[in-house]
């Protein structure tokens, strides 16, 4: 790959661009649908170049300092790297926020970080911007891409960026000497208080875990990136943002999860990552059609899978040939290149990650000719720490490490991970910094893992119950749990949701607090099934809601089932030391989880 512009000569993520602009300037660098000319309009190189600079100079106006923090809220756009890397190259620290996060916990993270600046889309925002300004009166100024609805709503610290950016014509751009150790980035994770820890990553931390992780794969100049997954996950951030710009490629930008079977068609790309969520939606649909389709069509369909299958296995060497891979080109023709097409039809590589992907489904899509590879990693790790490759894919597993990254098991089978893409620490929190990296430097990642015969990792546990959602968000249900169970209606609490797209609870009531509370609602509390009844239910998860409505958006609970038999040790649910067991918990409710969850 020679094409590919080595870290050792560009050493920041700043040097990168300027690096990638300096040796091919006219070629294809980003794509975006442009709302008001309904075209999908690009941008070479050399005209992202242009932008950056003058975003630099109306930075530069605002006299921000190295160091000084700046704070973006946008989807997904070609202004998310041009802001970006106007800041970087001035020596300023990202901070990134979700665009769908609620405003008082954006609030938080930008008080904590001491963010000055903001970056917001403006149109349809106001209402939130201004919930956010409220809650950070340190913010110093806030951009809006386009002019909000409603300025009179704003703050005075409001500007439209192209009045912004006129009035900084002209301002010097100050030179400021980096360096690989710089802060680059504060990214906010969840962590075991209830609010996010700030995982400060460096120039060097994302700039060589983009480098390693690019060595996973052959990847060509020409390959076409589709990005969806927010670039405020560091997953995107690092895999379909710096990884491309370090080969050359072209990123298209989705323009939404609801249009993103369109935007495949359109756009046709050759590598996606995406969280094991998008790859559940498009299952799910496949499935729908099929029910519709009747027996025949599944029959087909399975049989599809099954010979796809030992097709990918023979060509891993796990299997011996077999004479019913003859029929796999009538199979392909019939079925597979129908699912494939669905996908733009040029899909090379398909990176899943975040949380962990089914393996029934790993094995349908992989089946049916699409290249999913699933990896591992922490916001922590820049975040790549391991990964199947095109030639060793073990779909059930986290796959081998990545260049220039050290594991090995620890204590208690915990996957410990050493390389110069590890974090600087957490943001203000050196307590939970040295309780996640040892002073050899050996991050704690918390999970348990075990090595197969091919040297691939596998998940096995948790040292620290960490709920990992469909959409690769980690939740702590213990903190959710102490909070709930505060309330004297609630008993015991267990948080559920591992590899689903939301949070649900199952929640033992107090019978003393129960028979009050029917009494003051005037509810019959010995009535068979009170607690079946909808009405119940919702006026419960209401005041579920209420006692964790100061954690992050993304960790709540949405579906609850309630149960007046509590959990003990006589019934091994409990330990001698009142400690709930979460696994023999949640295989008591199976029934009840698996209803919460079904439909979503």
């Amino acid at each position: 790959m020679s094409f590919a512009i080595n870290p050792d000569h560009v050493r920041t993520l700043s040097g990168l661009f300027r690096e990638r602009v300096a040796l091919t300037p006219d070629k294809a660098a980003y794509r975006q649908f442009d709302g008001e000319s309904q075209t999908w309009i690009s941008f070479t190189w050399a005209d992202v170049a242009l932008e950056v600079a003058r975003w630099q100079a109306a930075l530069a106006k605002e006299e921000l300092a190295p160091g000084d923090r700046v704070a973006v809220m946008l989807k997904n756009c070609v202004e998310w790297v041009i802001f970006d890397q106007a800041a970087l190259g001035l020596g300023l620290v990202i901070v990134p926020l979700y665009l769908d996060d609620r405003p008082d916990n954006a609030a938080w993270i930008i008080n904590n970080s001491g963010a000055r600046l903001l970056l917001v889309e403006g149109r349809f925002q106001h209402r939130k911007v201004a919930e956010i300004l409220a809650g950070s009166p340190d913010l110093e100024r806030v951009i809006s891409l386009l002019p909000p609805e409603s300025l009179t709503e704003w703050s005075s610290k409001i500007k439209v960026a192209k009045a912004w950016l006129k009035e900084a014509e002209g301002t010097e751009i100050p030179t400021r000497h980096l360096s690989p150790d710089m802060l680059a980035s504060i990214v906010y994770t969840s962590g075991t208080t209830g609010r996010p820890k700030g995982v400060m990553l460096t120039h060097e931390n994302m700039l060589w875990n983009a480098w390693y992780a690019s060595r996973c794969a052959t990847f060509g100049k020409d390959e076409t990136f589709l990005s969806f997954l927010p670039l405020s996950h560091t997953l995107e951030r690092t895999g379909g943002y710096y990884l491309p710009m370090l080969l050359g490629c072209e990123v298209a930008y989705a323009r939404s999860i609801n249009l993103l079977a369109q935007d495949l068609q359109t756009i046709r790309p050759t590598v996606l990552i995406s969280v094991p969520r998008i790859y559940e939606r498009v299952y799910t649909r496949i499935q729908d059609t099929l029910e519709k389709k009747g027996a025949a069509a599944q029959s087909l369909f399975n049989q599809a899978v099954d010979v796809g299958w030992h097709r990918f296995e023979y060509e891993q060497g796990r299997a011996s040939w077999h004479p019913k891979l003859l029929t796999w080109p009538l199979l392909k023709k019939l079925v597979a290149d129908g699912i494939t097409e669905k996908l733009g039809g040029r899909l090379r590589i398909a990176v899943s990650g975040g949380a962990a992907l089914s393996p029934e489904i790993a094995k349908v899509f992989i089946g049916l000719g699409v290249p999913i590879l699933q990896g591992y990693g922490l916001t922590e790790t820049s975040p790549v720490i391991t990964a199947n490759r095109p030639d060793s894919n073990i779909p059930s597993s986290i796959g081998q490490p990545v260049q220039g990254v050290e594991v090995k098991i620890g204590d208690n089978n915990e996957l410990l991970s050493r390389s110069r893409c590890v974090m600087r620490g957490y943001w203000n929190n050196p307590e939970a910094t040295d309780a996640t990296v040892d002073g050899a430097g050996w991050l704690h990642s918390g999970d348990q893992v075990s090595v197969d015969e091919y040297g691939h990792y596998h998940i096995t546990g948790r040292i620290k119950d960490i709920i990992v959602l469909s959409n690769g968000e980690k939740v702590p249900p213990e903190d959710m749990e102490a909070a709930i169970a505060l309330d004297s209606l609630f008993e015991q609490v267990l948080v559920v949701g591992e590899g689903r797209p939301s949070l649900a609870a199952v929640v033992v009531l107090n019978g003393e607090h129960w028979e009050s509370w029917c009494k003051d609602h005037h509810l019959d509390a010995s009535q068979p099934d009170i607690l079946k009844d909808t009405r119940v239910n919702k006026m419960l998860l209401a005041r579920v809601a209420a006692h964790i409505k100061g954690f992050p958006g993304y960790a709540q609970v949405r579906r609850a089932c309630f149960t007046m038999q509590p959990w003990t040790t006589e019934d091994g649910l409990l330990t001698p030391t009142m400690k709930k067991k979460r696994g023999p918990i949640a295989a008591r409710h199976e029934k009840e989880i698996e209803a919460l969850f079904a439909g979503l």
